[in-house]
């Protein structure tokens, strides 16, 4: 019998993949799980490209305590505690997939803690 691919948990492994990997500070790997010209829209800036987004991640080390995950087709939503220079807050992310990678990343979190 061939084992039928879900789409919506193969997309949620590579979105919880690329988060292991970012944890991890393997950043070569979590950036194979993007497609190159990847967006990011977060509430501190907006990035273009897998290379500018990984670039700032190497520098921030932010590390995710995920939460929840909800999938639904080429789209996931993550829910996690997020860590950076020793402050917590609690963010949501949405992960759009193409071709079983990441091509958009919209975050929100309350970045005061932060600045």
């Amino acid at each position: 019998m061939m084992e039928k691919i879900n789409p919506v948990s193969d997309n949620a492994k590579v979105v919880l993949s690329l988060i292991q990997a970012i944890n991890e500070e393997d950043f070569d790997a979590a950036q194979r799980l993007a497609n190159d010209n990847m967006t990011f829209e977060g509430v501190l800036g907006k990035r273009e490209g897998a290379a500018a987004y990984f670039d700032d991640m190497r520098k921030m080390k932010l590390k995710y305590d995920v939460q929840k995950v909800f999938a639904d087709q080429e789209d996931v939503c993550l829910f996690y505690d997020l860590t950076m220079s020793g402050k917590n807050v609690f963010g949501c992310a949405w992960y759009h997939l193409d071709g079983g990678k990441v091509s958009s990343l919209k975050v929100i979190f309350d970045p005061r803690p932060f600045l």
